[in-house]
């Protein structure tokens, strides 16, 4: 069989074995690594790296648990949700003619490269261990809340609100009784991974506890079923998991929004301080700058701005060490690289093991056969079904008439014959439809405008 079509077909079966993943919605449960074994929360020192901050990560005790200690090895069962390699451990790839080797010294625990386009995973490692996460959580809360309070929305924030904070927390440095809008406090999420930001946020959508059931809720709706959320923060806490594939799946959902994008892309902002008086006794309101901690976007002094960059977010606490989604666009493609826990100590070496995956992305694009798919979420086929209906926002993303590879269930039932053969024609024709319409789903998730903005 030729190449190309040895290609198409594979690609076939991965998405239609994605698609019968999604409808069987207890499976990937089942198939999921164990919950990691609680450990106590952290206790922060004034030297305590904070979350989310692109400080070298602090490693676990020794004592840790199998899933939270440097020298853990993944689990010998994983969801395999996008693709049975997906769900095996260590490093899965498939080169084709010309296509580049993996680059040398990777140590992360967990990474994967995907198209965020066409949803292919062209590689992985253990993308499917469910890990702590650290602030790359905060994109998820992000997702989930974008949508429901308006930028220009004013809050004046109460001591309630900031209660519950965890000891070492990053924060933006949002002070009691001042008022933000909800554009200054998601500046606070992103830029500055501030733990404040996303209390107060959660306060103004009911609290942390409705939050976080709300996050948990759409993460399944997402199909990251990796990914249980405890904290919306990403704070250490017993059983709070995600995976690489989840982070990736929820990248690329908030990617769709564009507040998402432009927030998560922005290199630095002013932001409220406090309310003074001046010389003249006019009361004022100071502002400050904040810069975007991630590494890729800004530059550091071991480290370049990375060509393409549009986002999205970095972490870093305990129990996770360091953690990255990124996405990146050259010559109309767009990338998503997820990196989880690397055990090599360099400064900015989370970034440093991205910015080698973009690359080789970049370099492999065409020449890989693809291991795996991200999966659409659950609601997303049925909406592809109703006419003029958008995946993204409307009129960004583009409708499946704009899509020319179309199923054929005709064909398989061709090859039937009586009862039997009927039955069997018509139960792959609607595997082979089930299949077209995650793909034409897949599709239909352009990422437009990835540009990075300077505010």
């Amino acid at each position: 069989m030729p190449a190309p079509l040895k290609q198409t077909a594979r690609r076939t079966l991965l998405v239609t074995s994605a698609t019968l993943a999604s409808l069987a919605l207890t499976a990937p449960v089942s198939l999921a690594a164990p919950t990691p074994t609680p450990k106590p929360k952290p206790t922060a020192s004034p030297s305590a790296p904070v979350s989310g901050s692109p400080a070298a990560k602090d490693k676990a005790p020794a004592s840790a648990s199998a899933s939270t200690s440097p020298s853990a090895t993944p689990p010998g069962k994983m969801s395999s949700l996008g693709g049975a390699r997906l769900g095996q451990a260590g490093t899965q790839v498939q080169l084709a003619g010309g296509a580049p080797v993996l680059p040398k010294d990777l140590t992360a625990r967990s990474w994967i490269v995907a198209d965020a386009q066409s949803g292919e995973v062209l590689a992985a490692h253990n993308a499917h261990w469910r890990l702590p996460p650290a602030s790359t959580m905060k994109m998820l809360f992000a997702d989930t809340l974008l949508p429901k309070f308006p930028r220009t929305t004013q809050y004046k924030v109460q001591p309630k609100d900031l209660e519950d904070l965890g000891a070492g927390s990053s924060l933006v440095g949002i002070k009691e009784g001042e008022t933000y809008s909800v554009d200054d406090l998601w500046l606070g999420v992103f830029l500055r991974s501030g733990n404040d930001a996303v209390h107060v946020l959660s306060s103004m959508n009911g609290g942390v506890a409705e939050t976080v059931k709300q996050m948990n809720e759409h993460a399944e709706e997402l199909q990251a079923l990796d990914t249980s959320v405890v904290s919306p923060d990403g704070y250490d806490a017993p059983h709070q998991v995600s995976s690489a594939y989840d982070l990736t799946l929820i990248a690329r959902s908030g990617l769709q929004k564009k507040d998402f994008r432009e927030y998560s892309s922005t290199v630095t902002a002013k932001f409220p301080g406090a309310t003074t008086k001046n010389r003249k006794g006019k009361t004022v309101r100071e502002t400050f700058e904040i810069q975007n901690t991630n590494r890729l976007l800004t530059g550091d002094y071991d480290i370049s701005q990375y060509p393409g960059i549009a986002g999205v977010k970095n972490g870093n606490t305990t129990n996770a060490g360091a953690t990255f989604t990124g996405v990146a666009e050259r010559a109309g493609r767009v990338l998503l690289v997820t990196v989880m826990n690397p055990e090599k100590d360099d400064h900015n070496e989370v970034y440093k093991e991205t910015a080698a995956l973009f690359d080789w992305g970049f370099q492999a694009a065409g020449k890989v056969i693809p291991v795996g798919e991200l999966v659409p979420p659950k609601g997303a086929a049925q909406a592809s079904a109703q006419p003029g209906a958008n995946s993204g926002e409307g009129g960004e993303a583009g409708g499946a008439g704009n899509v020319s590879e179309k199923p054929v269930a005709g064909a398989v039932a061709g090859n039937g014959s009586g009862g039997i053969g009927i039955a069997m024609a018509i139960t792959g024709g609607v595997l082979v439809l089930l299949a077209g319409a995650a793909f034409l789903v897949n599709r239909r998730w352009p990422l437009p405008d990835l540009v990075r903005r300077r505010r």
